[in-house]
C-alpha cells in the first residue's frame, strides 16, 4: 500500500499584488517607463556637462 500525499496548491495572485512589468514589443506601458528613465538620464546628463564645460549644447556640438 502507498500513502499518497496531498498535493499543496499552489498560491494564485490575488489582484491586490501588484504584477511585475513584462518586457514586450511595442507601445506598452513597460517601454515607455524604460524610455522616461532613459530620457531623465539624459537630461540630467547634459545638464552636468553644461555645469562642468561651462558651455550650453549647442556651443559643445560645435553649433555656435
Amino acid at each position: 500500500m502507498t500513502s499518497e500525499q496531498p498535493e499543496t496548491p499552489t498560491p494564485q495572485p490575488t489582484t491586490d499584488e501588484p504584477q511585475p512589468p513584462q518586457p514586450a514589443f511595442g507601445w506598452t506601458e513597460y517601454a515607455e517607463r524604460i524610455n522616461g528613465r532613459f530620457a531623465m538620464i539624459g537630461f540630467v546628463a547634459l545638464l552636468i556637462l553644461e555645469f562642468i564645460t561651462r558651455q550650453d549644447l549647442w556651443t559643445w556640438l560645435g553649433l555656435r
